[in-house]
């Protein structure tokens, strides 16, 4: 694990080792770099795999090409062992080298031999040639930018700033759709020359041109046959095989184990695989409605695991800037349970496995069930639902608290409003920006600059493709297509990484999710069950108290917070708002939503927190603040 980076131009080599130590966080115990007359890389090192010789960049026989790779290769052992049989010789041990080996055999087509997670460039001096790919899912960032003469990639997009060939400026266009998707999607990032490259693609840069393929997709049509036993048989032993390649490891592996079903079958399939105890790390609150620490000892317990837990204190304005530092984008309130737990992790060991894309798989989120039931609900005539019913739901308290009855009436009379692909892209935003919010949000010069405006279309361009048939797979779908790569595993990845910790997710594995779209929507889904297969699977594993308990998710009550603790904060910190300067933000919308969340109107919460980040964002990358010296600065304002 560890941080990547490359650039070529006239500043290369008088920029590279600052582009690297920007990203110490993802690997403090080394670094490493190639310099020729066209390319500088560099590599930041978090030793997992061959501790003392695995130093990257790893040239091949002849020196003619140069890897650095940010990932592990889980089924390298058998990579290694075929690739020497043909006679490739291996300077290392690291499981990254074999990639190396597979391009000279394959070239672009060496990424269909690897199962793990990773961004890697490989430089072919001969041809004069950069090649790079990330992994299926996106479990591993990869950010590149053209310009000024020169061509740069980095792990995290400091790195590509710290160059200098890019300068540090809003795109509108990818800030307009992450008010309203929760992600950024696609090839955007909220730095303009910045692109992201998405998940499952290659680029090659040769000639000064870029060009990019994608290299897989997942299709749900080619459903499994079987019994509903036999499936889940074939399902528990793909997991099991699954996370005993994840412990592929020179160092000890622990665990993420929350209360719920997906980290604790990861978890109880890890200690059941292991001669040695396996450390598990958990977070609790002290608000018992919060609180997942009873289910997760009831794990522990029973696989006599290595107790490493803590009831944590949010210190959520503290906090927040250097979240935001390392995502270099806003940070999401699940994102702060994730920063704790890998702080505390960290402290302990160097791997963790944890449980993301269980949900995404499986159908696992509240949203699945939701669409089914407003289908029921729009069996009502419009005018009845619009009129009546509204009026009613419209009358009920809100309390602020998680998922609470006034949202969830809201929820099902907006989305009434819509059908098929419309519906599930509106579901996404409507807790925080729709298209209409943003366009009382945003001021007439700062919309007049944007030209893709519909948010909705990076949902419906997968939920409308032709890779699934039925609702819940073309959820699914959508979601590994988008909320994976560009929420789900970002916040993941660089949450841990801040901790200089190597997070790693069998549950994404892609051959699981292959296997996981081939298994029929009904057992995903059965009546309003949520994860039927998944939690079946999870009963020969867990207690009945965590597999029959209701998905909860570490979390804490941002609604009320906004509403006492932190309303003068807030209020000073949007009353000097830099996108209202910037002539961005319309202040009087901005007002009326803090208004209306103080007084218990509406719950707010989500919308806020974004203009929260968004505000300590912009000062961190453009006016040089750092996450200490914000310190101080939200003081003054509390």
């Amino acid at each position: 694990m560890c941080g990547i980076a490359g650039i070529t131009g006239s500043q290369r080599d008088r920029v590279i080792k600052r582009m690297t130590d920007v990203m110490i966080h993802r690997g403090p115990d080394d670094s490493g770099f190639y310099h020729d007359d066209h390319i500088a890389l560099g590599q930041r090192r978090l030793s997992i795999i061959d501790l003392t010789s695995g130093r990257q960049p790893i040239s091949n026989e002849t020196d003619t090409l140069q890897l650095v790779c940010n990932g592990e290769i889980y089924n390298s052992p058998e990579l290694r062992e075929a690739l020497k049989k043909k006679g490739h010789r291996f300077k290392t041990e690291t499981d990254v080298e074999v990639i190396l080996h597979l391009y000279e055999d394959h070239g672009a087509d060496c990424v269909r031999h690897l199962r793990g997670m990773f961004a890697f460039a490989i430089w072919d001096r001969e041809n004069q040639r950069l090649f790079m790919a990330r992994d299926h899912l996106g479990q591993k960032p990869l950010f590149f930018c053209h310009r000024n003469g020169a061509f740069a990639f980095a792990s995290e997009v400091k790195s590509l700033l710290a160059s200098e060939i890019v300068a540090p400026q809003i795109d509108l266009e990818g800030l307009w759709h992450y008010l309203s998707l929760r992600f950024i999607p696609d090839q955007y990032s909220l730095f303009k020359g910045v692109q992201k490259l998405p998940a499952a693609t290659c680029l090659t840069f040769a000639n000064n041109q870029v060009s990019t393929q994608r290299y897989w997709d997942v299709d749900f049509k080619d459903k499994l046959g079987g019994s509903e036993d036999e499936i889940e048989g074939q399902l528990n032993d793909l997991l099991l095989d699954t996370v005993k390649g994840h412990l592929l490891s020179d160092v000890r592996v622990g665990a993420f184990l929350s209360g719920g079903i997906d980290s604790g079958t990861v978890a109880a399939m890890m200690a059941t695989l292991s001669e040695e105890r396996i450390p598990r790390f958990s977070i609790g609150t002290r608000e018992k409605e919060f609180n997942e620490l009873p289910q997760a000892r009831l794990v522990s317990d029973k696989y006599n695991m290595e107790s490493h837990e803590k009831v944590v204190e949010p210190d959520l304005i503290h906090t927040i800037p250097a979240m935001i530092y390392h995502m270099d984008e806003p940070s999401d309130p699940f994102g702060f349970g994730v920063y704790l737990v890998a702080q505390n992790a960290a402290a302990h060991v160097k791997v963790v496995l944890g449980g993301d894309g269980g949900d995404e798989n499986f159908a696992g989120y509240d949203r699945y069930v939701g669409q089914r039931l407003v289908d029921y609900y729009c069996l009502l005539p419009k005018w009845f639902r619009q009129g009546i019913v509204k009026r009613i739901s419209d009358r009920i308290p809100e309390s602020f608290g998680y998922k609470s009855l006034a949202q969830k009436a809201a929820w099902v009379n907006e989305m009434s409003l819509f059908s098929g692909g419309e519906r599930y892209a509106q579901s996404l935003g409507v807790l925080r920006f729709t298209h209409d919010a943003k366009q009382k949000l945003f001021t007439d010069s700062a919309r007049s600059q944007i030209t893709d405006s519909a948010s909705s279309e990076k949902i419906l361009r997968f939920f409308e493709a032709e890779n699934a048939d039925h609702v819940v797979d073309k959820m699914l779908y959508t979601d590994l297509m988008t909320r994976i790569p560009d929420h789900l595993l970002t916040v993941g990845d660089r949450m841990t990484m801040a901790h200089s910790l190597e997070n790693r997710s069998p549950l994404i594995d892609y051959k699981i999710v292959e296997f996981a779209a081939r298994i029929p929507p009904r057992l995903k889904l059965k009546g309003h069950q949520l994860k039927y297969i998944l939690r079946k699977v999870a009963t020969r594993y867990l207690p009945d108290e965590v597999t029959q308990l209701e998905k909860q998710g570490f979390r804490f009550p941002l609604g009320i917070w906004f509403r006492t603790d932190l309303k003068n904060f807030l209020r000073n910190l949007f009353s000097q708002s830099r996108f209202v300067e910037l002539g961005l933000f319309d202040p009087g919308y901005i007002d009326s939503l803090l208004d209306e969340h103080i007084a218990g109107k509406v719950d707010h919460n989500y919308r806020i927190w974004v203009l929260l980040n968004l505000e300590i964002w912009y000062r961190l990358y453009f006016e040089g603040m750092t996450p200490e010296s914000m310190r101080e600065f939200t003081d003054q304002l509390m």
